[in-house]
């Protein structure tokens, strides 16, 4: 069988490099994207390479990264510039080949097998080549790792940064690999981690080495999958760009600056999250039968109940509904510390538009206006204590 030649292509610190790409004031200066610093999520989410080398990390609190690097500019999150960014990086990526999968917003694998015969270019070729108009045109850097599957392919990208390409083979693939700490691999989070240090297990290598049956019972059969991935004898497949199978639900949390207490401040905070969720939903063309509302307490309990609605991806209809629901089983007397919305049992959307003044086509007139000009540009009555930071599901 012909041996795959798949990219994954990580683009360095995506958020900032896109904050600086775009803002040409920002140039040699410490850049990171942060959570507001008056709320509870005020982290950084993204820093650029010159607020990386003073030490700035992310996830750290602000006021961490300020004592490191006092000059550090923070700028808020701009989602829908990144979406847009990642949509034309995936423009670029399809220009070489159908088989090109997003991983997030900011990393693509491609298997460019079938297009180096009529490229008349290596895997290592076509990876420089992405990398260079991905500089000229978008004005930040990519790594690309150039391996034989996917989870090597990953593996590559994150082993040079910034802007570097990283070749693996099917013969020099352990000596490269397996010493790398096991954190190393997606799926690897921090608690699967702390166990395997127990028993003495934290490297890659050292992972490959145990039994089918022992990983079957800590990690499940993906366990096994994994090992065999890092073997070299289990193939992945790219999928086609076109044929990606559509999201199976599009949903949006918030935790807010002040906690809620009253039901006025709720459904404000609650237009909010469905103006994201209805912009997604038309976005990727669907109406939503069911939905689910979440709460959390400021004691951290968890409430959340899911009911069929009439099917919709309209702002006021989702706000409208999810009154309803929150209404049948909260009585608004505890404080109110995070609120998610979600948009489930999804389908096409087949209306057809019969009056200019449809609701639906006012909920996407007012997308694009808020996209263009700003959330507040048409919001509703909207308090100050909502967080338009992460959190998005």
């Amino acid at each position: 069988m012909k041996e795959r030649v798949i990219l994954h292509c990580d683009i360095n610190n995506f958020f900032a490099s896109v904050e600086c790409s775009t803002r040409p004031e920002l140039k040699g200066l410490p850049v990171a994207v942060t959570g507001n610093p008056k709320k509870r999520t005020g982290i950084i989410l993204a820093k650029n390479e010159i607020a990386k080398s003073q030490g700035v990390k992310t996830g750290e609190a602000i006021w961490e990264a300020k004592v490191k690097c006092p000059d550090l500019v923070t700028l808020p999150p701009h989602y829908a510039l990144y979406e847009e960014i990642s949509e034309k990086l995936q423009e670029l990526y399809l220009g070489y080949t159908d088989f090109v999968e997003p991983l997030g917003l900011d990393e693509c694998w491609l298997d460019v097998t079938d297009s180096l015969q009529y490229l008349k270019k290596s895997g290592k070729e076509i990876a420089d080549e992405i990398r260079e108009k991905i500089k000229r045109e978008f004005n930040f850097t990519a790594s690309v790792g150039v391996p034989f599957s996917k989870i090597f392919a990953k593996l590559g990208s994150d082993m040079k940064k910034p802007d570097a390409t990283t070749v693996i083979t099917s013969i020099d693939f352990k000596d490269m690999v397996y010493t790398l700490p096991l954190n190393s691999i997606v799926g690897i989070g921090r608690r699967l981690e702390k166990r395997f240090a127990k028993m003495n297990v934290n490297t890659i290598g050292e992972f490959v080495l145990l039994s089918d049956d022992y990983l079957k019972a800590i990690m499940g059969i993906t366990g096994v999958y994994l090992k065999h991935s890092l073997l070299g004898d289990r193939e992945e497949k790219v999928l086609n760009f076109y044929e990606l199978p559509p999201p199976k639900s599009i949903g949006n949390g918030t935790t807010t600056l002040k906690d809620i207490i009253s039901r006025k401040d709720f459904i404000s905070t609650l237009s909010f999250l469905a103006e994201k969720v209805s912009a997604r939903l038309i976005k990727h063309g669907f109406v939503a039968s069911t939905l689910t509302v979440t709460i959390k307490t400021n004691e951290f309990a968890r409430f959340s109940k899911s009911q069929k609605i009439p099917p919709t991806q309209g702002i006021t209809q989702l706000v409208t509904e999810g009154m309803k629901i929150v209404d049948s089983f909260w009585k608004f007397n505890r404080p109110i510390r995070a609120i998610q919305l979600r948009a489930s049992s999804l389908s096409s959307d087949k209306v057809k538009q019969l009056s200019f003044f449809d609701k639906k086509d006012l909920s996407k007139t007012i997308v694009e206006i808020n996209k263009k000009y700003g959330h507040i540009a048409l919001a509703s009555d909207k308090s100050d204590h909502i967080n338009t930071g992460p959190r998005h599901e």
